[in-house]
């Protein structure tokens, strides 16, 4: 029972909770939420059933490929399931979700089925045996938009103010600049196993110049528009990196297993100081 406890745990990829973590947080910034048992049943949601259902449907399309992949087996970056643990992932991942959409609904109504239903739709759209967008450039990272839907997630749940649109238009960036951190690291297993990204088909060097003035489209918005110095500030040390990163240390070269695990850990560290700093100043709920 541990065993298949700790595979479920690992197919949540808890490395990268900090991803839907942070969109939760965001709209709730500055609120007495503390002693809401309806926040924090949003919030182990978020972490634990959410990923679990978004990452193990993944797992189960990609199962071929996964078996390439180096980052794969670990807390950090997921599962490697055998083919049995597999093919019964979908009954624990519906079971999870069943158990809880239907307090979700009662706390906020129908509204709140129907972004449910939209997070179901993008992870059908992307995940589907043919087809399945994740391996149709630039449709997969366009896919990303699903995780925005927690930010109103949050709103429907915690009764939260609403966010200003170039709010959204900065996270959506956020999600396509950690989709292609992804497919650079993935990118010889999945060039490998045949599998089209939109890194297999520009390459390392252009997929990080991409990410790079995705990153700088970012750090333009905090200081132009949000007039936020401090998370700007933070944002644009970690746009000197990949600067350095591109042109002076690794270039294009493929990250060892150990490096790609030192990213992990101390990108879960930044994320945990940049979602405090970001609750409690408020920095991104209004434009000043």
């Amino acid at each position: 029972m541990f065993q298949q406890l700790s595979f479920w745990l690992k197919v949540s990829r808890p490395g990268l909770w900090f991803a839907t973590l942070w969109l939760y947080l965001l709209p709730t910034s500055q609120m007495d939420i503390w002693n809401s048992s309806v926040f924090w049943f949003g919030l182990f949601y978020v972490t634990f059933p959410l990923n679990f259902m978004v990452y193990g449907w993944n797992d189960v399309a990609d199962r071929e490929i996964d078996l390439l992949n180096p980052r794969k087996d670990s807390f950090l970056f997921g599962a490697r399931g055998t083919e049995e643990q597999l093919s019964k992932l979908w009954l624990p991942i519906a079971i999870v979700q069943l158990l809880c959409y239907p307090v979700f609904v009662w706390i906020a109504g129908w509204k709140m089925l129907v972004l449910l239903a939209g997070l179901l739709l993008v992870n059908a759209l992307y995940n589907a045996p043919t087809n399945g967008l994740r391996s149709r450039p630039p449709w997969e990272l366009l896919c990303q938009v699903g995780y925005l839907l927690i930010a109103p997630f949050s709103i429907f749940l915690n009764e939260s103010a609403g966010l200003p649109w170039i709010t959204y238009a900065y996270l959506l960036l956020f999600a396509f600049q950690s989709h292609l951190i992804g497919e650079v690291m993935d990118i010889e297993p999945d060039r490998k196993a045949g599998r089209v990204t939109t890194a297999t088909i520009i390459g390392t060097k252009k997929t990080k110049l991409l990410i790079i003035l995705i990153v700088s489209l970012e750090v333009s918005i905090l200081f132009l528009v949000f007039k936020e110095w401090i998370f700007g500030g933070m944002l644009a040390l970690g746009l000197i990196w990949l600067i350095i990163d591109l042109f002076l240390i690794y270039k294009t070269k493929v990250y060892s297993l150990w490096q790609m695990q030192l990213f992990g850990i101390l990108s879960n560290f930044v994320a945990i100081a940049s979602m405090a700093y970001v609750w409690y100043s408020g920095c991104l709920m209004a434009v000043k």
